[in-house]
């Protein structure tokens, strides 16, 4: 007898999902977030948020944000955190890899700082599976032509 066959990811669920186990990578206290950047169907980058390479984590030394009742959305020069959007950006750019045209799959909303940062890096669609206290970011997506869909992040979270 055959096993029964799973039903067959679709592209976004497929990529959503890698974006998850990114994610597991986070140092950050407050939201464990993970990006990946695809074009025609190929994984180019990743990032996850966490400290600048070689800085100690939040993890290890606290998170001044949680210390002083910062809201989400709020705040974010105190955070010692590189977003995870901005990571998958800054890996491109140092592995010399165009994302020029590319889909930015996010486990959650881009802020506002990573939504200019997405602009300028070209990239042509955000799909993203978590709300975000700050929607200015989904504005200036929308209005700089930017495609942005909503893909639930569902249960597992």
């Amino acid at each position: 007898m055959r096993p029964t066959k799973t039903a067959r990811p679709t592209m976004d669920e497929y990529f959503m999902e890698i974006a998850k186990v990114v994610a597991k990578r986070s140092t950050c206290l407050r939201q464990n977030v993970g990006a990946v950047i695809v074009k025609d169907k190929r994984i180019l980058t990743t990032g996850y948020n966490g400290a600048p390479s070689g800085l100690p984590h939040c993890l290890d030394i606290g998170c001044l944000r949680e210390q002083l009742n910062v809201p989400s959305g709020e705040r974010h020069e105190l955070c010692r955190a590189v977003h995870a959007e901005q990571n998958a950006i800054i890996q491109a750019a140092v592995h010399g890899v165009s994302i020029e045209g590319a889909t930015l799959y996010t486990t959650h909303q881009p802020c506002i700082m990573c939504a200019k940062m997405i602009i300028n890096a070209k990239i042509k669609k955000v799909v993203y599976g978590r709300e975000y206290a700050d929607g200015r970011g989904l504005e200036f997506l929308e209005e700089a032509g930017i495609e942005v869909i909503y893909f639930p992040a569902g249960d597992d979270e």
